[in-house]
């Protein structure tokens, strides 16, 4: 029996202080690894007790317990010569032979099994490490590629120094653990080749926002710690859970990393691993295929639903992977309960916005939803911590986990490389610090000097500001708000909103603006795309060859970028209604995408012209909308959204509704068909007179107040000469619309409202109330407000009615 070895199938998640969190994770793993069949490599752990005796053999406890009595952590001078002194310490004392032996001994057996000198990864396990309140994520060190019994013995000793880290010792503190409570563990697993593959890092959460319907799994080319050290941008793919199981493409959205750097093996190098360069066309390819994408899905959920039902409660997880080059096969080479999100049971809901926008330097990868400002330092190096002020921006190429002490510090963080699983990621997650990633060039573009805003409130994209905006932060407390009979609704045309805004007390989406996503995700005009040939100057057809390059056809990417933008809001809000609209331009619109000059006419007046459902089957457009069709398809039968409902927009007549219905067929969308709902929009006067006719068609109505005022008071609010008399509550559009809501009642239809009104005039909601409106769908930032307007305005409304009844 070893006093100091454990095989990891002998482990399970209780075993934390014997051999620290990661190993007591690894050890669960490993022993349902078989039933799940999730493949965990093999390997042996050195128990905190090998810790312990060389404290005790080493006689150095006393000495570190007074070393390490007192530290402030922010005085990072003194910090960084306790650290070096206690680490020191630990060298100076050596492993004591009985565990050197016993290394030793387990080392032979793997070699017995794997080969001679195989090679393994020597990873750090803390006692206190992965808990659920608290990650210990990137404090002590790991090893790679270390081979025959010499190194292996060095690497864990390095190991058990690394206890005493700069980054450690401040986090300890900052946890409120005691410097001597917490003991080291460590792993040793036989080494993955993914330097001839892939790695990465799987959330089964959104990191940003929370949301639990999603596996987020991320990868870059070779050994997994560039995408932890946020050395590589790596390529992201955001998985939705509830149709794992049930349908064929379950992938909601990709994202092309960078993935500039490589880490593999050196043979003759004094490290064992060093980085190379990617191959630009390597680059532009995804790290990884479809089905390894899925299944590290699918494991991942199984992951969680272990440790789950081990917690007594829902846990999500962060979980590092690999694949083996020379296999092919994946593996999971570590699992830790998520701690940002899992343990928040907040009711109340936190909306930071700008007052007003300014000149915006650079653009990134936003992490978290926060804002800060300050003046930016440009920092290189952990030497130039003393130099780093509190309430700084932080502006580096990249993160390491020992600038953990100057990131307190920082009212946000801006790095050039790095993807939302990389360090800076998490450790600015975990402080609450507004951070971006992977700007590419902040270090050149932020010099110190003046002031700066960072900005991770806009979507999934952070921006950088000149200068110190004003922001405002809304606080909602959810149990406060009251429930309406009034159904309410929220329009979204940015898809990287949606996660964050699915906490809403909302019932669903009213309006999906299909011209946003493809304005923002596609860039490019449909036709230039299915007729590229029309496309002549070369600069333009270059630009579409790079969006398009990896894709099947020039169709295929259409589809599929339309498909992940619908398909992402329809996942925020599942099972919730998603009203999508279908595109509505208008002709100088669709002018302005990329090749569009070469298929939209000239118009004098575009809002009037050729726009909406009479483009759907025309021959000048005919094509494009098919591609439309086709994305719609795939969102609810292969990504399983049923949830999707489409909106005709600016339909003239019922004849030109029949044909839209027509065209859609042709191209797969019948409806009825699978629960196919097909509603229209209520924006122009023919629909509210002809409404009976329409209702005979469609499922329902959603009245747009925008048009329905301009087309009823025979104005153009873009004309200055009259945009002054644009008035949603003029006594005709209100006539119009309380008809409207009248006439769909009777006739059985379920009607509501997208415009802006709602949004701007709390009067116009109580007009819309007293007419019984089925739904109100505000833009996000006014849901709330107005959910409490709508909740005053139907106590008024419907205490008068009960008091009429009295």
């Amino acid at each position: 029996m070893s006093n100091y070895i454990r095989s990891f199938d002998s482990l399970a998640l209780q075993d934390v202080q014997l051999v620290g969190g990661k190993n007591a994770s690894l050890g669960e793993l490993t022993q349902s690894a078989a039933a799940s069949g999730i493949n965990v490599p093999a390997g042996f752990v050195i128990t905190a007790a090998a810790y312990d005796a060389l404290l005790k053999e080493g006689n150095i406890e006393q000495e570190l317990q007074e070393l390490l009595t007192n530290v402030e952590t922010t005085d990072i001078e003194q910090l960084a010569n306790v650290s070096k002194k206690a680490r020191n310490l630990i060298k100076r004392a050596g492993l004591p032979k009985s565990v050197e032996f016993e290394i030793c001994q387990a080392y032979d057996s793997m070699q017995a099994t794997h080969g001679e000198n195989i090679e393994v990864a020597v990873r750090s396990s803390a006692t206190a490490e992965d808990l659920p309140d608290a990650s210990f994520a990137g404090q002590q060190e790991s090893f790679l590629n270390i081979r025959g019994e010499k190194a292996l013995l060095e690497a864990c000793l390095n190991c058990f120094a690394s206890l005493f880290t700069d980054r450690a010792i401040s986090y300890r503190k900052d946890k409120g653990f005691g410097q001597l409570d917490v003991k080291l563990s460590i792993g040793v697993q036989k080494m993955i080749r993914s330097d001839l593959a892939s790695s990465g890092v799987i959330f089964t959460l959104d990191p940003e926002s929370g949301f639990r319907n999603v596996v987020l799994v991320t990868s870059a080319y070779g050994l997994g710690e560039n995408v932890v050290a946020g050395r590589v941008d790596p390529d992201e793919f955001l998985i939705f859970k509830s149709s794992l199981a049930t349908h064929p493409k379950p992938i909601i959205r990709k994202k092309l990393g960078t993935k500039h750097l490589r880490m593999v093996y050196t043979v003759h190098d004094a490290r064992p691993t060093k980085n190379v360069a990617v191959a630009a066309e390597e680059q532009r390819r995804f790290s990884l295929d479809e089905s390894d994408i899925l299944t590290l899905a699918r494991w991942a959920c199984t992951i969680e639903k272990l440790y789950s039902t081990k917690y007594g409660r829902e846990t999500p997880m962060d979980i590092e992977w690999a694949k083996d080059g020379v296999t092919g096969q994946l593996y999971i080479v570590q699992a830790r309960p998520e701690t940002i999100h899992s343990t928040s049971q907040a009711r109340v809901l936190h909306y930071a916005h700008l007052k007003r926008h300014g000149k915006v330097l650079l653009s990134g990868r936003a992490v978290g939803d926060k804002i800060g400002s300050g003046q930016p330092k440009v920092v290189d190096s952990i030497a130039e911590a003393e130099h780093f002020s509190y309430g700084d921006v932080l502006v580096a190429d990249m993160t390491a986990p020992d600038w953990e002490p100057i990131m307190k510090k920082a009212s946000a963080i801006v790095t050039n490389r790095g993807g939302r699983t990389c360090h800076a990621a998490i450790v600015s997650r975990e402080l609450g610090v507004p951070c971006i990633v992977g700007t590419e060039n902040a270090t050149e573009l932020l010099k110190s000097g003046e002031a700066i805003t960072v900005c991770c409130a806009e979507g999934t994209t952070g921006i950088v500001y000149e200068g110190i905006l004003p922001t405002e932060t809304e606080e909602v407390r959810l149990d406060e708000l009251s429930w309406t009979r009034t159904r309410i609704l929220v329009n979204i045309g940015n898809p990287e909103h949606a996660l964050a805004l699915a906490s809403l007390p909302v019932d669903g989406v009213g309006l999906a603006r299909e011209e946003f996503i493809i304005t923002n995700e596609v860039k490019i005009h449909p036709l230039a795309l299915t007729r590229f040939e029309r496309v002549t100057d070369a600069e333009t057809r270059l630009q579409i060859e790079q969006l398009t390059h990896g894709f099947s056809s020039k169709e295929e990417y259409f589809v599929t970028k339309l498909a992940e933008g619908v398909a992402t809001i329809a996942a925020a809000f599942y099972p919730r209604e998603i009203v999508l609209r279908l595109s509505d331009f208008k002709t100088n619109e669709y002018a302005s995408l990329l090749g569009g000059k070469y298929f939209e006419p000239q118009e004098e007046n575009p809002m009037i012209g050729f726009r909406g459902a009479s483009r759907y089957y025309d021959e000048r457009y005919r094509d494009g909308f098919a591609l439309e069709c086709r994305a719609i398809k795939r969102v609810r039968e292969d990504m399983g959204f049923a949830n999707v409902k489409v909106m005709i927009p600016f339909c003239r007549s019922v004849k030109e509704g029949e044909l839209v219905l027509k065209e859609m067929a042709k191209n797969g969308l019948v409806h009825g068909q699978a629960g196919l709902e097909v509603m229209v929009m209520c924006e122009l006067p023919s629909n509210v007179f002809e409404m009976e006719r329409f209702a005979t068609i469609f499922d329902g109505f959603s009245i747009g107040s925008n048009d329905l005022t301009q087309l009823i008071l025979g104005l153009d609010r873009d004309a200055q000469a009259v945009a002054h008399l644009f008035d949603e509550r003029d006594p005709a559009v209100l006539d119009a619309i309380k008809a409207a809501i009248h006439a769909a009642h009777r006739l059985g239809r379920p009607i509501g409202i997208c415009g802006q009104a709602p949004s701007d005039y709390p009067d116009f909601v109580e007009f819309l109330i007293e007419n019984r409106i089925d739904s109100i769908s505000l833009n996000e930032d006014a849901v709330l407000k107005t959910l409490l307007v709508v909740s005053a305005a139907e106590k008024k409304v419907y205490a008068a009615e009960n008091a009429s009844l009295a």
